[in-house]
């Protein structure tokens, strides 16, 4: 499979766009002024404890309040509390030695909020969603900083091993060389991008972790909430950092600042594919266009989604989920109708995942594909649609057809899906849908005629559709004679 990553940038953000093989698979879009995006690091006062929901209600600097519940607290939420305010605390000129911390007992499972959070402290937490609608940001406590082959997990000293690596001798290895390479106080996930590397790629890789959780320290120095500590790195590289293998192929950016930066992670995390970075020579053409994104976005977004075959998708939003309905179309391959459905739906279950990726839909999503009868198709289906949201990073579920013939997938939600208008407005009905009556039409007529004779105009000829002619000519005394007259 070939990828490639186009970048956009322009004065109001960057979008960026990731195509496998030339197809349109994911877009998103970085505003200028991007803040409370996953993964960024703040500093929050908690300012209202709800004891009926165990959660509490945290001011992080956003204009509604954001949202921490007590199963995101994590089991270290003491310890994490005792370093926040002896980071807070420290002398300016004296550095904080994080291997000399001594974490603090770990909280229950069924515990509850105002027993860790009764005094309403100042704590660190980290964006687990970003706003949406009318809700302000959800947090967690449980703090994790990403590299590209390991993640660090602060406050314990559990080392975990992706499940994705089913090598048991590899696992051994990996588990061996993090055991020794790993400071006090850390814990460390290894990713599945780390299988095959050697100790001095993931030492490296570490150490970067490390040295990023001590600027955080220093970040935290006298400073008075709500504040951000620390911000995730830009979408580009960390869109570089999870995606970035052996099947990426091309990344083209319009702009010098973000070519150079990306030149330069790529050269740190990956120097053998720094020269699949190009910078693009504006020729006139926007970068969206000349790579064919721009066709894509508008043939993808909107209600109706057409397939190749004829058949196709209507997907309808509401608050709480989202329905995607197959038709058939004009597409008939045999005179088999069982063996068209199953067809049909095949082609419509892998554009379904693309869609899910490309609108970053989440939540309930209800597909109702074409009734199939025989089992073996059905169960063709689902191995199906796992299949092709394997390629997906957000988690998500794929339940079996249910008796009514309904699929349903939850998919993870982190932040407002993607919704392009690529409708433009009627001027005829101004978007409504509704044409105006006749009646009112023969008024606004007459008005702007009566208008244009007291100007002095002379020799008028109106042109209007053929309805509208009959309605003004026909009849024994037709509005015609009236206005002649």
């Amino acid at each position: 499979m070939n990828k490639e990553l186009i970048i956009n940038a322009a004065p109001t953000g960057v979008e960026i766009a990731l195509l496998e093989d030339k197809k349109l698979v994911e877009l998103h879009h970085e505003k200028a002024d991007a803040s409370f995006a996953v993964g960024d690091l703040y500093l929050g006062k908690v300012k209202k404890l709800i004891p009926g929901l165990n959660a509490a209600f945290v001011d992080v600097g956003f204009e509604k309040d954001a949202f921490l519940h007590y199963t995101d607290l994590s089991p270290y939420a003491r310890s994490l509390l005792k370093f926040t305010q002896q980071a807070m605390s420290a002398p300016e000129n004296q550095e904080f030695d994080f291997s000399q911390f001594q974490t603090e007992p770990e909280i229950v499972k069924t515990g509850k909020i105002n027993e860790v959070l009764g005094q309403k402290p100042n704590i660190l937490v980290q964006i687990l969603k970003e706003p949406i609608a009318a809700k302000g940001p959800r947090l967690s406590c449980e703090i994790s900083l990403p590299g590209r082959f390991v993640v660090v997990t602060p406050f314990n000293d559990v080392i975990a091993v992706s499940r994705k690596i089913h090598s048991s001798e590899e696992r051994k290895r990996l588990n061996k060389i993090v055991e020794a390479i790993k400071p006090k106080n850390f814990g460390v996930i290894v990713r599945t991008a780390a299988e095959g590397k050697n100790t001095a790629e993931l030492h490296e890789d570490l150490n970067m972790l490390v040295e990023s959780w001590k600027n955080l320290q220093h970040n935290l120095k006298g400073v008075t909430a709500p504040c951000k500590i620390l911000s995730e790195q830009t979408k580009t590289t960390s869109m570089l950092r999870d995606l970035l293998n052996e099947d990426f192929n091309r990344i083209v950016v319009n702009d010098k600042n973000i070519y150079t930066d990306t030149r330069n992670y790529i050269q740190k995390i990956a120097p053998e594919k720094k020269e699949i970075v190009t910078l693009y020579n504006n020729n006139g053409t926007p970068i969206f266009d000349q790579h064919g994104v721009t066709k894509q976005v508008k043939a993808s977004f909107g209600k109706t989604v057409n397939l190749p075959s004829g058949a196709y998708l209507i997907i309808e939003h509401t608050e709480a989920l989202h329905v995607i309905d197959v038709n058939s179309g004009y597409k008939s391959v045999s005179n088999n109708q069982e063996m068209n459905a199953l067809e049909t739906n095949l082609e419509a279950a892998a554009e379904i995942a693309r869609q899910l990726r490309l609108r970053d839909l989440g939540g309930i999503i209800v597909v109702d594909f074409i009734d199939m009868k025989l089992p073996d198709n059905k169960r063709k289906l689902i191995e199906a649609m796992e299949e092709f949201m394997r390629s997906d990073r957000a988690k998500h579920a794929v339940l079996p057809i249910s008796k009514f013939g309904l699929m349903q997938i939850t998919r993870q939600r982190m932040k407002p899906e993607v919704n392009i208008n690529t409708l433009e407005v009627c001027p005829t009905c101004n978007g409504t849908g509704k044409i105006s009556s006749t009646l009112v039409l023969e008024d606004e007529i007459e008005k702007n005629l009566s208008y244009l004779v007291m100007q002095k105009h002379k020799g008028l000829s109106i042109v209007v559709h053929p309805i509208i002619y009959a309605y003004l000519t026909k009849g024994l005394i037709s509005i015609r004679r009236k206005w002649s007259w």
